[in-house]
């Protein structure tokens, strides 16, 4: 940065904003890019959807009265102008890591922070129930909520404004249009969405029809209601935001976002009416910086890069679970053209771009909606295709009741990728993958594998589709192990584990990738300490090698010291209530089995502070070296 004085440093909180000139307004944006590039660039994070809101952001400011009145942003990731301007603009250096700023609006970091907001489509939801209660308590504020086009094809955004336009209750919607979520947008609504940011059509037709009749002599009362009728079916089938119109909800725009002036006259007229108002608000994503202009999908979620070239600092040379994934299943369409790929919005997230590109009639993007694209699943599979679904944890939850309802009660064969398995490193509470082991293991006729490395899971993803039942393959968000590829795809055994070292003194269960952590531990037990354990690699959660952890406790009833209980220690990369512990504790009261001690490994009830994948493994003892630690006090008791 510059050693001069910036307008920044002398800008703290909102109100500094609002006796700034729209020329300073115009440096402060330069500056403002100039801080969010330099912090991405060095601890990863949403560039580009923050360096398209900064415009946006900083007229919202100057117009409306916060923390009064409640700006909501949805989704969150596109906040970070937001921060430096409400007072955490000396630690938007430390965002997203350990100790530093959440990624995403975070209610116990500012009171300017209305809502949590880290999934698309919440914000409307919401700010309609807000606004009920607000003119019922008769208050008097302002609720704007600030909801990007990707997230308008949620089902959640799409419900809120059918209701929204039936109680017509007074608040503000900012639609930012970037046409992207993380990846291009599709759908109807995008499609509806460039057509009104391309022009206004019906408005120059207007014009074009009254400047005619206007040079006719004599026009009579008929002629008049002719006209009238005419331009009201031409208005329904040309004006811009007739859809939002006719649900109740006023369209205003299309406004250009990055001009702050005219924002903020339109954002002044949305506060004189009394009803909802959506504001169309046309954007940039990556705005100020080409690399992210050029390649926005790239620097939705960037890791850290080189900002003179736009080059991402490679951590690991070994690729990533989600590039495997998409590999795979890239391979298995070349063999099979009946799999059809599907993802909600996230095609290089998941790995499935590379289906994309090759296949595009065996690959479906559906948008923000988790729930939709299960039943289309369920509706290709029901027809004779095999779905395959890539999807991270954590929106995974959005999907259950389908998951539940449409797929695991009528046994409909699919195939789902559960990325970003565990905890995930960087962006806070709200996308940790910790909960999926609990949700999917009570579920009747569901396969739960959990691969331990790179290799196992290109055999896990050709085992889904030989089982023909709903099959859910979890993987974390890191480098794989950097192990061999097989050349051809191999079945796993259904419901078989496998044991990667035997020992005498106790068994570690472990699942996925932690596997190999649990034999780092292992071994240095053993020179270090004498402590000789078996360490089993769970692979299948779900159904469970019960005949073979049973099979271990009773043989080892011979070689042990009767007197001395059995160690028998589970390692799992989520949440331990109704997890994986929780499913041997239950095998080993159903058996009755007696006189041994038990050790979970596995994420506490807690919210999940923003750290690194490896400081959160190391937190949650889920590292070698914690796991050794661990089991060593075990040993000690």
């Amino acid at each position: 940065m510059s050693s001069e004085i910036r307008i920044l440093d002398n800008v703290n909180f909102p109100e500094d904003l609002k006796g700034l000139s729209l020329d300073e307004i115009k440096k402060l944006s330069l500056e403002i890019r100039e801080v969010i590039i330099e912090v991405v660039s060095a601890n990863g994070g949403h560039l580009a959807s923050n360096l398209g809101a900064v415009d946006l952001t900083l007229a919202l400011h100057r117009v409306f009265d916060a923390p009064r009145d409640k700006i909501i942003w949805d989704v969150g990731h596109q906040c970070y102008t937001h921060k430096i301007v409400t007072g955490r603009k000396d630690r938007i250096y430390s965002i997203r890591k350990r100790d530093g700023l959440v990624g995403f609006p975070d209610m116990e970091e500012s009171e300017y922070d209305v809502l949590n907001t880290g999934h698309a489509s919440t914000s409307l939801a919401f700010a309609s129930g807000m606004a009920i209660a607000r003119d019922r308590n008769n208050e008097d504020y302002h609720i704007v909520a600030v909801i990007g086009d990707g997230a308008l094809t949620g089902g959640l955004a799409l419900e809120a404004l059918n209701h929204i336009g039936q109680v017509r209750q007074r608040l503000i919607i900012v639609l930012n249009d970037n046409k992207m979520s993380i990846s291009p947008n599709v759908g109807g609504i995008s499609k509806y969405l460039n057509y009104l940011a391309s022009g206004r059509p019906y408005i120059r037709l207007k014009e074009v029809v009254q400047t005619i009749f206007k040079h006719i002599p004599g026009i009579g009362k008929n002629m008049v209601e002719a006209t009238r009728k005419l331009l009201t079916i031409l208005r329904t089938m040309m004006v811009p935001g007739s859809f939002f119109n006719d649900l109740g909800v006023k369209y205003i725009g299309p406004i250009k976002g990055h001009n702050v002036k005219e924002m903020e006259k339109a954002f002044q007229e949305a506060k004189k009416h009394d009803f909802p108002v959506l504001l169309h608000i046309v954007t940039e994503k990556g705005q100020g910086y080409r690399p992210a202009e050029e390649n926005p999908s790239d620097y939705h979620s960037s890791g850290p890069f080189d900002i003179a070239n736009g080059k991402f600092i490679k951590k690991s040379n070994k690729p990533s679970y989600s590039k495997v994934f998409g590999q795979t299943v890239l391979e298995m369409i070349k063999r099979d053209k009946s799999i059809i790929a599907l993802t909600a919005a996230m095609p290089g997230g998941t790995g499935l771009d590379l289906v994309q590109e090759e296949f595009p009639d065996n690959f479906f993007d559906v948008g923000i909606a988790e729930q939709y694209m299960i039943g289309f699943a369920g509706g290709l599979a029901l027809a004779g295709r095999k779905p395959v679904v890539g999807i991270y944890s954590t929106f995974m939850q959005r999907a259950l009741d389908q998951i539940i309802h449409d797929v695991t009660l009528m046994q409909i064969p699919l195939v789902v990728g559960i990325d970003r398995g565990g905890l995930v490193g960087g962006d806070g509470p709200t996308h940790q993958g910790i909960y999926d082991i609990s949700l999917l293991r009570p579920l009747p006729g569901v396969v739960l594998l959990a691969p331990k490395d790179e290799n196992e899971l290109q055999h896990a993803i050709y085992t889904g589709f030989q089982l023909k039942k709903p099959v859910f393959i979890r993987y974390p968000k890191e480098g794989g192990i950097g192990v061999p590829m097989d050349e051809d795809f191999k079945e796993l055994p259904p419901g078989k584990s496998e044991i990667i070292r035997e020992g005498t003194d106790g068994v570690i269960l472990a699942v996925g990738p932690l596997v190999y952590r649990a034999l780092e531990a292992a071994d240095k037990l053993f020179t270090g300490d004498g402590i000789n354990l078996t360490v089993v690699n769970v692979r299948y959660i779900k159904p469970l090698d019960s005949e073979l952890i049973l099979e271990y406790i009773n043989k080892k009833k011979k070689i042990l010291n009767m007197n001395r209980k059995k160690k028998i220690i589970t390692i799992e990369d989520g949440i331990r209530s109704g997890g994986f512990s929780t499913l041997i504790r239950e095998l080993l009261d159903k058996e009755k089995v007696k006189n041994y001690a038990m050790l979970a490994l596995g994420v506490p009830e807690e919210t999940i502070e923003v750290a690194s994948r490896e400081e959160l493994l190391a937190k949650y003892h889920l590292n070698a070296e914690g796991i050794y630690s661990e089991i060593k006090k075990l040993f000690k008791r």
